[in-house]
């Protein structure tokens, strides 16, 4: 009796041994640290990336395998034993590529090496990595422009896939970056609301810091912090693909990594349905109460990478799954996790849209969520969420995962107002022209903001949306400001001398309504300095101004790195999270 009971305490002492935090730097033969190098946990099938500074930190315990892969470099394993602190060298692969890989669709630089490993998230070494073209905005005339109206979007993809580029030495296409999510990705200092409306609404205006001759006009919306105990039931299906472009370290174990976060988040009320899609799609587990979480998560670890991809036909099983388990009132989405990349069935941007445009009448919307690179479809996964009443998000990272899926469950899954819509008129006793800063994709007709079946973006739990209008004022000769003839049938020379710059008008509906509802603010012309904004004002404009030289804007003579630097510095305020020294870092990386 005595030798079972010291058996049955020594077995309950080696199984109780809890994996302990494993940290350290990931550097190459020649000391200099690699961010985002993926780290993977193989006992565990959980994940991780080093940060910009090469440092690393993973759950594991003795025994636990650790794989490090990184492009360019042989991918090394470690035991883990004793230390707790773990340094990893990576060599360089022998695979030349004589300083740069010549791509399908770009050339991709590599820094700090001549070679790349193959079967990393790359397809016989090719780049079809795929981004929506467009044209800046350009500056229009308020004599035969008055308006301009868009559609809000909380969509930070974008900010989080540059990061991805420049931590991995990549020359970012132009295509990629979309500055109102740029701006977007960071959080505000901005006062929540106060009566009925589920956000507030706060401007700015002031003198822009890289041209004397105009000003910058600053647009924000606050959106109502829901505690997540307060957030209704949520019944969500998550499609994931496991077809064999996710086989790679930041596909398909970092989504499973992901998706853990998610499933810690849930509630007793909550649901969970998981649809997987390769060559044919399935269920491969039934609505599941948040309760069940082991459940769940051997479902999730059991996940494994192979096939084509069957995109449309997992779309509509996931909606089928969505509707069949329906909570009224409650949180109904469906979680898309992909690298984009559908070639079976429904897969033009188009045809997807419109697939997804029929299921948003269900009342399921859809969050799309972005994972790997190289052949990652930014233009289809956006086209998805905008069609669905959703959001795009780009994991890059587990520390994008924890953001996006833990830190903001709420806002990320539960939506307080839905078709946001936002209209300027500009006073022309004021303004000649005005130009907004981003949001080429989003923009609609005048006549759409009074169509209430008009889609537009949605506002989550917490969501803040800042959009930025670079202002000419009346009187000021600019070279941007193109003439144009007089008008004979429409008097342009219209006196008004109330001091009111602009009038900004909202539009937006209930999650569950039909009917919009309008808010309107009047702003005050204001010769403030740029000195004199806001913290919060001076972060945004450098972010706007870091996107403007990433895609060589000819608005902006001075595209000068320390110009953006000293700018967000000035900006960077508290900064509790670290994202803006983050934001700063990459600046000052990203390749020239």
């Amino acid at each position: 009796m005595k030798y079972n009971l010291l058996f049955i305490l020594s077995l309950f002492l080696c199984n109780s041994i809890s994996a302990q935090t494993i940290t350290g730097t990931v550097s190459n033969e020649n000391s200099t640290p690699l961010p985002g190098v993926n780290i993977l946990n193989k006992s565990t099938n959980s994940g991780t990336q080093t940060d910009f500074d090469g440092k690393y930190s993973i759950k594991a315990k003795k025994g636990d395998l650790l794989t490090f892969s990184f492009i360019g470099y042989k991918t090394k394993e470690v035991k883990v034993k004793d230390k707790k602190v773990i340094n990893a060298s990576l060599e360089p692969d022998n695979v030349s590529l004589n300083e740069e890989v010549v791509a399908v669709s770009e050339t991709i630089r590599i820094r700090g090496t001549s070679s790349l490993q193959t079967g990393y998230g790359y397809n016989n070494r090719t780049n079809t990595e795929a981004y929506k073209e467009k044209n800046e905005n350009i500056f229009k005339s308020v004599k035969t422009a008055p308006l301009s109206t868009f559609s809000i979007d909380v969509d930070r993809a974008s900010y989080s896939n540059i990061r991805r580029m420049i931590n991995n030495g990549q020359e970012i296409p132009k295509g990629a970056v979309k500055i109102e999510e740029m701006i977007n990705y960071f959080n505000y200092n901005y006062a929540g609301p106060k009566d009925e409306h589920p956000f507030a609404i706060h401007t700015e205006v002031a003198k822009s810091p890289w041209n004397q001759q105009t000003k910058i006009a600053k647009i924000a919306v606050q959106g109502k912090n829901i505690p997540t105990e307060d957030i209704p039931a949520s019944n969500l299906t998550f499609l994931l693909d496991v077809s064999g472009s996710m086989n790679s370290p930041n596909k398909l174990p970092l989504l499973k990594s992901s998706f853990k976060i998610l499933v810690n988040q849930l509630r007793e009320e909550d649901r969970v349905a998981i649809v997987v899609y390769a060559g044919a799609a399935g269920v491969v587990l039934e609505s599941t109460p948040g309760s069940e979480k082991i459940k769940i998560l051997e479902a999730i670890n059991n996940l494994n990478a192979g096939g084509s991809t069957a995109g449309g036909e997992g779309i509509e099983l996931a909606y089928k799954i969505a509707k069949e388990n329906f909570i009224e009132g409650g949180n109904n989405r469906v979680i898309l996790a992909t690298d984009g990349d559908f070639n079976i069935g429904s897969s033009s941007d188009s045809a997807m849209k419109q697939l997804i445009e029929e299921k948003r009448e269900s009342g399921v919307f859809l969050t799309a969520l972005g994972f790997g690179m190289g052949n990652y479809k930014d233009s289809k996964l956006e086209s998805l969420a905008q069609a669905g009443n959703g959001n795009h998000a780009y994991i890059d990272s587990m520390q994008e995962s924890r953001r996006v899926l833990g830190t903001e469950f709420g806002g990320t899954l539960h939506t307080i107002a839905k078709d946001v819509k936002i209209q300027v008129e500009f006073n022309p006793a004021k303004i000649q022209a005005y130009r907004l800063i981003g949001y080429e994709n989003r923009l609609l007709n005048a006549e759409d903001f009074n169509d209430d079946e008009k889609d537009a973006g949605e506002l989550g739990s917490g969501h803040t949306v800042t959009a930025l209008y670079e202002l000419i004022p009346v009187g000021v000769e600019s070279e941007y400001l193109k003439e144009i003839d007089s008008l004979k049938y429409t008097n342009t020379e219209l006196k008004n001398n109330s001091g009111e710059l602009f009038t900004v008008k909202f539009r937006y509906k209930d999650p569950e309504g039909a009917k919009s509802k309008l808010i309107t603010k009047t702003v005050a012309d204001t010769e403030k300095d740029f000195e004199e904004a806001s913290t919060d004002f001076k972060f945004a404009a450098a972010v706007a101004l870091y996107g403007m030289k990433l895609t060589d804007s000819e608005f902006v003579k001075n595209h000068n790195t320390g110009f953006i630097l000293d700018l967000a510095e000035k900006g960077r305020g508290e900064d509790k999270e670290g994202y803006r020294a983050e934001f700063i870092r990459l600046v000052k990386s990203e390749v020239n």
